[in-house]
């Protein structure tokens, strides 16, 4: 046990991502690709739209033919004819002539805007009058305005949301090559641990860290596997992780990762074959006490008992390994952050890093981070709040008013 709880820096810990493989490659079919992580750039075969295409109803013209125009000297233009959605012009455009157009439909070749209805009256059915000049491309998008052939659209390891799923329906694509999702396992620890559909009795609790923890694995776009509640038993809490394993692709334990005679989640790892203590001790407030172990290609995790520490430290530390491994390309921790106001001084233990969670309110000048005060073991500090603020392990507090970071939870 000689990694026992020999504290480590997060940055150290962040580190050991690395050592992990990145999940492997399947093909899925489009409807079932939001959220997940495309394993390859994903390259235009086409000019998207592929067409210069109107934004308004009105008239394809060429802007030369506008120029000038004005209500007392409007621009008169022959009609040629009338594009419907969906359909091909069959005729050209040269200056003097115009083309009836509707939102969406493909401009005749010689025209290069649009001038809005509004602009325009109607003379006969083959004459109109221009009251308003238009610039080439105005109300108009270009056949590669969009997106261009040859352009990288989707870069490997980022996430494919609704608008991506669009633009590769746009592109043609009924497949996409992705990496596959990871299973968690999830184990829950603890003699006063009981089933959420069971009454409690004085001293015991129900298992909120199932279900917390699950929530939080399938956010990131991964699959969360509960192995229930495991008493606090060496042999079974060894046999409940051994079958985790065997059946997923990282185990999460909460309880049982402190120092303590019944604290049984480092040993029933050290039991597991091919399984070596990474990590007992991480410098951050809450989640001191995270356990990390290797075994072979996968992870073991031992978080806190206390529920809004284990979801912390799922935040900011096993996201990140869970990122690495289902292939995201930026992985180091917790993406876009909110600037935000702190509205109150706040204290801090020099020589570890705290995560601090708060309430976020827009007001007139900006918004404000309001700390959500409270014990590790109360959720309600975590149903509160609506992000982390970070103090630095050097740092002993940060004062009113301070311009703050908060990651988003």
């Amino acid at each position: 046990m000689d990694r026992f709880f020999e504290v480590q820096s997060l940055e150290k810990v962040l580190g050991y991502a690395g050592n992990f493989p990145v999940k492997k490659t399947e093909s899925v079919p489009l409807d079932r690709a939001v959220f997940r992580v495309p394993a390859e750039d994903i390259v235009s075969a086409e000019n998207v739209p592929g067409f210069r295409r109107a934004t308004m109803d009105g008239y394809a013209v060429f802007s030369g033919s506008t120029f000038g125009a004005s209500e007392s000297s409007p621009a008169w233009l022959e009609v040629k004819g009338t594009i419907r959605m969906g359909e091909t012009p069959d005729f050209e455009l040269v200056p003097g002539t115009a083309a009836e157009i509707s939102t969406g439909g493909m401009l005749p070749e010689g025209a290069d805007c649009v001038v809005m209805v509004e602009h325009t009256e109607l003379v006969d059915e083959t004459s109109v009058e221009v009251y308003k000049s238009v610039a080439p491309l105005q109300n108009v998008i270009d056949a590669n305005e969009d997106f261009a052939q040859g352009e990288t659209v989707i870069e490997k390891g980022t996430v494919i949301r609704p608008q991506e799923a669009g633009l590769l329906a746009a592109l043609g694509y009924t497949d996409v090559t992705v990496y596959n999702r990871c299973k968690v396992g999830i184990i829950s620890t603890g003699d006063e641990i009981v089933p959420v559909e069971q009454k409690t009795e004085p001293g015991q609790i129900r298992d909120m860290n199932s279900y917390t923890l699950a929530g939080l694995i399938s956010k990131t776009g991964n699959i969360p596997v509960l192995y229930g509640i495991v008493e606090d038993s060496h042999e079974d809490l060894y046999n409940t992780c051994r079958k985790a394993l065997e059946e997923t692709d990282m185990v999460l334990v909460s309880g049982g990762s402190s120092v303590g005679t019944r604290d049984f989640t480092i040993q029933a790892f050290e039991s597991l074959e091919n399984t070596e203590i990474l990590v007992h001790g991480i410098s951050i407030s809450p989640g001191k006490p995270t356990i990390l172990a290797g075994s072979g290609e996968k992870t073991l995790w031992g978080l806190p008992g206390q529920v809004t520490s284990a979801m912390v430290v799922f935040q900011i530390v096993v996201a990140p390994f869970l990122n690495r491994i289902s292939g995201h390309g930026t992985y180091v921790q917790n993406g876009l952050k909110i600037r935000a106001r702190l509205n109150r001084n706040v204290s801090s233990v020099h020589g570890r890093r705290e995560f601090l969670r708060v309430k976020l309110t827009t007001q007139s000048d900006g918004v404000t981070a309001e700390p959500v005060l409270g014990k590790s073991g109360l959720i309600r500090t975590m149903v509160k709040a609506d992000g982390l603020l970070e103090i630095g392990e050097n740092e002993e507090g940060l004062k009113k008013g301070t311009l703050v970071d908060v990651i988003p939870i």
